[in-house]
């Protein structure tokens, strides 16, 4: 089955009716990172019922469409910079 990736201009559509004021959320893992394709935005309110505007995966079951880039967890703070761990001398033979 084939899909089509949502655009930056498919979004700007579907945004364009939406309060530009109202802050925009998406449901995601931050421990375990996964980049999904959106399929829908709904508006909506808060528990506070301010108006907010929700980002949605797709319900297909190739929506998850696998890692989400190391660099892009670490731009979002959901994970730190990683560095190799230091060398350690190695031993010879004689254990030493």
């Amino acid at each position: 089955m084939t899909h089509t990736e949502m655009t930056v201009g498919d979004l700007i559509d579907l945004l364009i009716v939406c309060d530009r004021s109202v802050p925009v959320r998406q449901a995601m893992n931050p421990f375990f990172p996964m980049a999904h394709r959106l399929a829908q935005v709904v508006q909506s309110v808060d528990e506070a019922g301010q108006p907010v505007v929700y980002l949605a995966e797709g319900r297909d079951e190739d929506t998850q469409l696998g890692h989400l880039p190391p660099e892009v967890a670490v731009a979002l703070a959901w994970h730190g910079p990683v560095q190799a761990p230091p060398r350690r001398p190695r031993r010879t033979a004689g254990g030493k």
